[in-house]
């Protein structure tokens, strides 16, 4: 009851502060599936050099939230959304690969093992390589090598080919606030997507193949997701974080780096 508390006081809090924030085009939604809410983000092929993935900043220190993301931006550029992008360590660091404009800060990771992530098949979401968006195989990744300018692995893997992932039971307790990503057949089209409410497994990535039509998608966590969205007025605090990806727009977003 305590962290529900917090939770809520965090989204409140978070809503009075994003409804005070520069207003950017509309990338985000909120929609109803089966009775439960989610916010969509979504990202088209001609906006991918605009996504970026952030985990330290200039001095090496862990950004660690939306604030500290914000910070980095160039004057004229605007944060138009941006969540928790995959797993990490108790020093927040990646469990798995995270790769940013050339620089590797986590290896990947093709075993399997406990945990989520551990519950192959894992994957890798993978921007501008060959295509403008990919959900990869963690090991189809280790043997094809491709040269992703954003890359960060999490597991598991939602959908796989447009089929739930076969450890998904429609009758689980296992209920989370979740957050994932998804890509379309024709990988144009990435959708960037967190429950309302907790959530099972399988509800979360029917979400993606019945509503979204996603081809592939793939678990970014559960429990400590966080959404930054001004245009839905959402920004969600109270939590340090680790991988985080986002959309840059403005003057200067041809120039984003990480």
């Amino acid at each position: 009851m305590g962290l529900d508390l917090t939770r809520r006081v965090g989204l409140a809090i978070g809503a009075l502060i994003a409804m005070t924030l520069p207003a950017v085009a509309d990338s985000c939604e909120k929609r109803q599936f089966e009775g439960k809410g989610y916010a969509v983000c979504t990202v088209e092929a001609a906006d991918q050099d605009k996504l970026r993935l952030w985990l330290d900043g200039p001095d090496g220190r862990i950004l660690g939230d939306f604030r500290g993301v914000r910070g980095t931006l160039a004057q004229g550029q605007v944060l138009a959304f941006a969540m928790n992008a995959g797993m990490y360590h108790t020093d927040f660091s990646p469990v798995g690969l995270f790769r940013a404009d050339g620089v590797e800060k986590g290896a990947l990771v093709t075993g399997g093992g406990d945990g989520n992530f551990g519950m192959r098949p894992n994957g890798v979401f993978c921007v501008g390589a060959k295509a403008p968006f990919q959900v990869i195989e963690s090991r189809r990744f280790a043997e094809a090598q491709p040269d992703c300018r954003l890359a960060t692995q999490s597991g598991p893997m939602l959908l796989i080919q447009g089929d739930l992932h076969p450890r998904f039971l429609p009758d689980s307790d296992s209920r989370y606030i979740r957050n994932g990503v998804g890509v379309s057949r024709d990988f144009n089209t990435a959708w960037f997507v967190i429950s309302d409410s907790a959530v099972t497994f399988h509800e979360f990535a029917r979400f993606f193949r019945d509503e979204l039509s996603a081809h592939n998608a793939l678990y970014f966590d559960g429990s400590i997701s966080r959404l930054y969205a001004p245009d839905i007025n959402r920004a969600d605090w109270g939590r340090t974080m680790g991988p985080i990806v986002g959309l840059v727009t403005g003057a200067a977003d041809a120039k984003a780096g990480s």
